[in-house]
């Protein structure tokens, strides 16, 4: 990722967010907001209509004032989320307020007061926190607050590992599942992890690839120290999350308060502490190790430019950095050519008759052989059942084809039995004119064999797992979020936010080159991912 160096990088940086958000399409669902409402009453429980309600948001002091309807009802929506302060009053009435209002994701938080007669210079302070259980909608689903989330224990720092404390969710156990459990996978009330719906901020932060290549169900890992908290719904969920079938995470990004707050982290995993694995002492190969180094940074507070602009009550600023470098070297066996089959040209594969099998074969002219000979494709001839094969001067027990093997010590007419260890000093044994030249030149990319049969393979008699080696395993991601908060007036507020995440890892076979056996997901890996989101809340 390009470092951004001094006053120009800083606004480089801050142009190219601007850019982006001025780009970013409008969202027209609020997922990531909540609600706050309930009804004012008097002491006999009659309802006090025309009564001013007002919210405090105590992190940037944003006011937001209504009136109750005639049945004394009020409600605040879209709310973001954090923690309200709200009042009430009417003629006639004392002042009431109530403090410690916290607003979840998609909660809708209700706040019924009642307003006492008496002067409205008096103030009646309610310390109580409403109740949390949500009765204005039915969805069912875990509230993890950024509290938890950085005080739980995490995988890779990955929050969606939490989802799985929810009811009903677990690990995904599919087909595949071994990618997406180290990702935080999930599966919902037995319904596939394709089917989840991942949100940050309120817009899609889905990976639609096939198959989901990136090994992840998400697009872009906010930190979770850049949590603010996330949701983990898992059924009866408004129909603007539309795409789930599965549970739908949640999450938003921490804002800028009119507090300047942040914090600073680095978290290492060091393998000098670790002894050699059973594996590599074993093989007599180094001892594989795993480095980890995670660090970054927060910041967030109000925009403040000395003599220019005061952004206090106005205008915040949250942004973070993250970069995890792991070091890996793992420990990968192969099978090469042994040791005879190299030093013979290719031509002795007697080994084979070392290698473990269940059964021996028997041909179609009563012939018994071991599973590992090599038969000579060019005396393929058919035979059948009941006449006299003319080669082998055998009577075919079956109606069929058959071939003999490559034998080197004189004819092999009426031999039925290749097993004894007699015949097979004889067989196995290839004419070096009939191997292709250009095959060989392939045989000759792969390494020497570096076990001796003791350490191979079991049973194979050196022929596979003959080959092991370290290799090293870089995983390298860089990740940032910048977001902007502005508040407008009481009945206009604007965010956005911009997250970018460059992931660059190397995975290797056992071999490398011309002859590399990597696999499916091994390789050079990059993944470069941009979200980006303008939310404009106008009530």
């Amino acid at each position: 990722m390009q470092e951004f160096k001094g006053r120009k990088g800083l606004i480089l940086l801050f142009g190219a967010t601007v850019l982006t958000l001025l780009a970013s399409s409008l969202a027209s669902a609020q997922v990531d907001t909540g609600a706050i409402l309930g009804t004012i009453e008097d002491p006999s429980g009659a309802v006090v209509p025309g009564a001013q309600v007002t919210i405090i948001d105590n992190g940037t002091g944003l006011t937001v004032s209504t009136t109750t309807s005639s049945v004394g009802s009020y409600i605040f929506t879209p709310v973001k989320i954090g923690t309200y302060t709200v009042t009430a009053q009417a003629t006639g009435f004392e002042k009431t307020s109530q403090s410690n209002i916290v607003v979840h994701v998609q909660a809708q938080v209700k706040v019924d007061l009642t307003l006492h007669p008496g002067r409205v210079t008096t103030t009646v302070q309610v310390t109580n926190a409403p109740p949390e259980l949500q009765t204005q909608d039915a969805s069912t689903g875990e509230v993890v607050s950024g509290r938890l989330v950085n005080n739980l224990p995490l995988i890779s720092r990955n929050y969606t590992f939490l989802a799985q404390l929810s009811a009903g969710v677990t690990a995904n156990a599919t087909s595949g599942g071994g990618r997406f459990n180290a990702t935080g996978g999930i599966v919902s009330n037995g319904l596939g992890a394709e089917l989840n719906n991942y949100i940050l901020d309120g817009v899609d932060n889905n990976d639609d690839e096939v198959d989901f290549l990136a090994g992840t169900a998400y697009v872009n890992l906010t930190p979770p120290d850049a949590i603010q908290e996330f949701k983990t719904q898992t059924s009866d969920f408004s129909a603007e999350f539309g795409r789930a079938g599965g549970a739908v995470i949640n999450a938003t990004t921490k804002s800028g308060t009119n507090h300047l707050h942040g914090d600073l982290w680095e978290y290492v995993q060091n393998d000098d502490l670790n002894a050699a694995s059973w594996g590599s002492n074993r093989v007599s190969q180094a001892k594989t190790y795993s480095n980890e180094n995670t660090f970054g940074f927060t910041i967030g507070g109000p925009v403040v430019l000395p003599h220019i602009y005061n952004g206090h009550n106005k205008t915040f600023f949250f942004g973070d950095f993250q970069e995890i470098r792991i070091d890996n070297h793992a420990l990968d066996t192969s099978d090469v050519p042994t040791t005879p089959e190299v030093s013979s040209g290719y031509t002795n594969y007697q080994d084979q008759f070392g290698v473990t099998t269940t059964e021996n074969d028997i041909d179609y002219l009563g012939r018994e052989f071991n599973s590992n000979s090599i038969l000579d494709p060019a005396t393929t001839r058919p035979v059948t059942a009941g006449q006299v094969d003319p080669v082998t001067g055998l009577t075919a027990i079956q109606t069929g084809y058959v071939r003999d093997p490559f034998y080197t010590c004189g004819s092999i007419t009426g031999m039925t039995n290749f097993t004894t260890s007699a015949a097979e000093n004889c067989m196995n044994i290839l004419p070096a004119t009939r191997l292709d030249p250009n095959a060989i030149k392939l045989l000759q990319l792969f390494p020497a064999q570096n076990l001796p049969i003791a350490l191979s393979a079991p049973g194979s008699n050196g022929t596979s797992s003959n080959y092991a080696v370290t290799r090293a395993e870089p995983d390298n991601t860089a990740h940032f979020d910048v977001r902007l908060d502005h508040n407008f007036s009481a009945v206009d507020q604007l965010f956005g936010r911009v997250s970018y995440d460059n992931r660059s890892a190397f995975y290797p076979g056992g071999l490398v080159g011309l002859a590399s056996n990597a696999g499916f997901g091994d390789g050079y890996i990059s993944n470069i991912s941009l979200n980006s989101m303008l939310s404009e809340t106008h009530t």
